[in-house]
């Protein structure tokens, strides 16, 4: 039986950070080999909470480990660990599609309630923008076939900063149909000297494939941007 129905997430073991039986702090981490074990660790630790397996017993998975590494003969035998696994997928499943039902709700209340706010325009799509600045009414809108100069920062709801070309001190030059829908559309809203912040409803941003990360499938991106000039065909 192939044991990679959870991909390479039971493959690898916090066998370094947790040993079995072991209190915490009697685990050495000094030399690189101890270092880079719990770095593997750390990393599959992560990638199990990513996917809801929050419960996962520590100390059974590094027996494991430490058994496969011994090539001592397996504790559980085939069909019980086919049968677990596929309970373990099925809870993992169920986790996954519980939190993109309530991450939909929280969303839909979020952008309810931002659409009340004094300021805020509601466009068909979806998008909500706010006009923080503006440029001079003689200047140009850009078209789809444009390439752009913008400065931004982008946030989730809870104020985290996933990419900002404030913070690095550039701005970016980019062209107006190769990003995001939500930015398709605003950007051809805006003239050359507006500043607007922008909300981005989850399915005119990533939807549920994230690029990052940072950024958790299905989020509602929050954005500051000031688009500085529309690039010149010649140049």
């Amino acid at each position: 039986m192939k044991r990679n129905l959870l991909a390479t997430g039971v493959a690898v073991s916090i066998l370094a950070l947790v040993g079995c039986g072991e209190k915490e702090q009697e685990v050495e981490i000094s030399t690189p080999i101890q270092q880079a074990s719990y770095g593997i660790g750390l990393n599959m630790g992560e990638s199990l909470l990513q996917d809801g397996l929050d419960d996962i017993d520590p100390q059974a998975l590094a027996l494991g480990m430490q058994d496969a590494l011994s090539k001592e003969t397996p504790r559980v035998g085939e069909e019980e660990l086919r049968v677990a696994f596929l309970e373990l997928q099925a809870r993992a499943e169920e986790r996954a599609s519980s939190l993109v039902s309530e991450t939909r709700e929280a969303n839909e209340k979020y952008l309810a309630e931002n659409a009340e706010r004094e300021g805020v325009t509601t466009t068909e799509s979806g998008l909500q923008y706010e006009v923080l600045e503006s440029g001079d009414e003689s200047n140009p809108m850009p078209t789809e076939s444009d390439v752009v100069t913008v400065h931004y920062e982008g946030k989730l709801l809870d104020g985290t900063v996933f990419d900002s070309s404030v913070s690095r001190g550039e701005p970016v030059d980019l062209p107006v149909t190769g990003v995001i829908p939500g930015w398709v559309e605003v950007l051809q809203l805006m003239r050359v000297g507006d500043k607007w912040k922008v909300t981005i409803p989850s399915d005119l941003a990533y939807g549920e494939r994230s690029p990052s990360p940072v950024i958790p499938p299905n989020s509602v991106l929050e954005f500051e941007m000031e688009l500085l000039d529309i690039q010149d065909e010649a140049e």
